[in-house]
């Protein structure tokens, strides 16, 4: 199994990024998927979840309107379209099986000027 993301970088304030997350080894097309992310000292905060349908998207409070999650099941890659960034959206950002069962390794996201 190997969840691998990408796409994350350093960018000034107001500035956009878009996350994936290539998904191997288990049947992507079946599970929930969601972003998480965590900056030093701090607890795993949830940003995003989308169903395996993509029927149903969450997000937190933080982040709604701001990004967006998705997913493409031929390339089963899971997306995070992040814009309108904020020096409080730096954090390491991974993406995850809804239940926690798999996690990617992670991928830095810096927003200063």
């Amino acid at each position: 199994v190997q969840l691998v993301e990408s796409g994350g970088g350093l960018v000034q304030p107001g500035g956009s990024l878009r996350l994936s997350c290539a998904a191997s080894g288990f049947p992507f097309t079946s599970r929930g998927m969601k972003w998480v992310r965590q900056t030093p000292g701090k607890d795993l905060e949830w940003v995003a979840s989308l169903s395996a349908s993509r029927a149903s998207a969450y997000y937190a409070d933080s982040v709604k309107g701001r990004f967006t999650i998705s997913r493409d099941s031929a390339k089963s890659t899971l997306y995070l379209q992040m814009n309108n960034l904020k020096p409080e959206d730096s954090a390491w950002y991974y993406c995850s099986t809804e239940d926690d069962t798999f996690r990617g390794q992670g991928t830095q996201v810096t927003v200063s000027s």
